[in-house]
């Protein structure tokens, strides 16, 4: 866990884009990543993000989220529970009435994250290689506006994942993302399997790397 004083936390990078992911996928967002992540997945996008940064104080970062006068605001990683001063920056963008969403590894406790907040939180599939992180007891916590993302990279993967889809009823918690790793996972087999299955889940591309690729910050 990255250790800051009670007002910081440590910053890579805000910025302002359309959102990638998720039920809001395609509105406008801004962007607050956080630095380091305990966890090394395989298909890591955003290694740039483990270390590094700039410390920051709390009402630095609220304002610069503030000059965008954005509607959307995701806090994301890294691993943006690794550091502890996350959680009153999520209750600090609630507070300025955006509507604010949590991109976690699900590796950490969810049950301190501020109610008004949606939680994005993955399931790691056996081979990201951080399958061991997964906190099954965040399920619990889970509500109908937030989302189990699984991130497949092949058969192996979505099977696992189906069957937790299953074995958790997670379609009757929450909204349930199943999304290919790029490069690895033809998308359009991705997409079959799901017909196939009729699994009750949400099939996604990554937007933003669509339109510009794997550039930092957008």
């Amino acid at each position: 866990m990255l250790h800051n004083r009670v007002d910081h936390l440590r910053i890579t990078e805000i910025f302002y884009s359309l959102q990638g992911e998720s039920r809001t996928v395609g509105w406008p967002t801004v962007f607050v990543r956080l630095t380091g992540c305990p966890l090394r997945c395989v298909y890591c996008d955003t290694a740039y993000a483990f270390s590094g940064g700039e410390r920051k104080p709390l009402p630095e970062i609220v304002q610069a989220v503030g000059q965008y006068r954005p509607r959307y605001v995701t806090v994301t990683g890294g691993e943006p529970l690794a550091q502890e001063n996350c959680l009153p920056l999520l209750a600090a963008l609630a507070d300025a009435s955006y509507e604010v969403s949590l991109e976690t590894s699900g590796a950490f406790d969810l049950a301190a994250v501020d109610p008004r907040v949606v939680k994005v939180m993955d399931l790691k599939t056996p081979q990201s290689g951080e399958m061991h992180r997964n906190r099954y007891e965040n399920i619990d916590v889970l509500g109908p506006r937030d989302q189990v993302k699984f991130v497949i990279m092949d058969e192996s993967d979505y099977r696992w994942s189906a069957e937790r889809v299953r074995q958790y009823g997670l379609a009757e918690r929450c909204e349930v993302l199943f999304s290919p790793v790029v490069a690895t996972l033809n998308p359009t087999q991705l997409a079959d399997w799901i017909l196939r299955d009729r699994l009750p889940v949400r099939f996604q591309l990554q937007l933003h790397k669509l339109l510009w690729g794997d550039t930092p910050g957008k």
